[in-house]
């Protein structure tokens, strides 16, 4: 979703109704895959000779005497870090819930032993991020602009003298590519890429892609949507420009396709729909944002809803809207919809 603050609409409303981020609002959103980094070593934390070179999607390149050892991170980046060996410091975005315990998009780090910044959308803890002394700021980026998420923009200036930044960009291209870019920048860290459990996973993730795309081959009737659920409103995305609906287009998925000018309002990322008419379009197997900042399907009360012929059936699955960028987090993506897909029976 996008949240390039509040002139581009909702990256979050996008993101909300699949696009990358949460819901409901009206939240602002937020170049080259091929940049090249170079590094040192294996292990995680403790800092490595140098010289450290990383260019970012924006096409900007980073150069530091050494490689950075103190990190700070969009929490989904610091997850994909740790899956490869590499702990950040500090993070900032959803990571821990009213309850305490971690947010989805923490993954499985420790986030104990981590320094929060900010736990929701605007925070970010200017002072505690200068008290860690970062040596590189990265998270990614869910526009063409090069907007960095969840780095606030009435602090984005001040943030920006603390440490150079890196932008790994989820904006208009298939999963395959930004996971891509976090293993070179995991690897040009120090992440151990040879590691049993990392080559486990990605041999993991191929075979999950080929399941789904034999799954799609299968079912080509099965008619699958993506949305994002709030109060108010129901929110549909259109594949382009999510990086994971664009993957599982091309491995052959059929999904709903809201119309350009339906998701005008929505950046491009979305339809807003009322709850009177989320019966808009037809649809088999519902996807729905697995975030905590959207209702869970569970918790949905509409009776609209529970009317829907893929809800009354039980084909209904989660989707991860800002997936997590290791191979290892991302296979469940493709095995949740492969399944889905090969027990399907069609509804609409």
């Amino acid at each position: 979703m996008s949240h390039a603050r509040a002139i581009h609409l909702s990256r979050r409303g996008l993101l909300a109704a699949g696009g990358a981020v949460g819901l409901g609002a009206a939240l602002a959103a937020c170049g080259d895959d091929k940049g090249k980094a170079e590094g040192a070593g294996s292990g995680s934390t403790a800092a490595k000779p140098g010289p450290w070179t990383f260019k970012d999607d924006r096409g900007t390149t980073v150069k530091l005497d050494k490689v950075p050892a103190d990190i700070v991170a969009f929490t989904g980046v610091g997850a994909a870090l740790y899956d490869y060996g590499v702990q950040v410091k500090g993070v900032f975005g959803p990571t821990t819930t009213k309850g305490g315990k971690p947010d989805v998009q923490a993954g499985d780090m420790d986030v104990s032993k981590v320094t929060v910044l900010g736990n929701t959308w605007g925070q970010f803890n200017v002072e505690k991020c200068a008290a860690l002394s970062p040596d590189v700021l990265i998270t990614t980026m869910f526009d063409g602009a090069g907007t960095l998420w969840y780095v606030p923009e009435q602090s984005a200036k001040q943030i920006a003298e603390l440490a150079p930044s890196v932008g790994i960009s989820v904006y208009d291209r298939q999963l395959t590519q930004p996971l891509q870019r976090m293993w070179d920048l995991a690897e040009s860290l120090g992440g151990d890429m040879k590691a049993a459990k990392v080559t486990d996973a990605k041999k993991r993730f191929e075979a999950a892609a080929a399941r789904l795309r034999a799954a799609a081959k299968a079912k080509p009737h099965i008619k699958v949507m993506a949305g994002s659920a709030s109060d108010q409103l129901f929110y549909v995305s259109g594949t382009h420009l999510s990086v994971d609906l664009e993957y599982f287009k091309a491995l052959g998925v059929n999904f709903v396709e809201p119309p350009e000018s339906a998701k005008k309002q929505g950046g491009g990322w979305y339809e807003s729909l009322s709850w009177e008419n989320v019966d808009k379009y037809q649809a088999d197997i519902i996807m729905m944002d697995d975030r905590s900042s959207a209702i869970q399907p569970a918790d949905i009360t509409q009776p609209t809803w529970k009317k829907l012929p893929a809800v009354k059936a039980g084909q209904v699955i989660a989707r991860s809207p800002e997936p997590i960028l290791s191979y290892d987090k991302c296979v469940p993506l493709l095995t949740t919809l492969a399944e889905a897909l090969e027990k399907a029976q069609k509804v609409s």
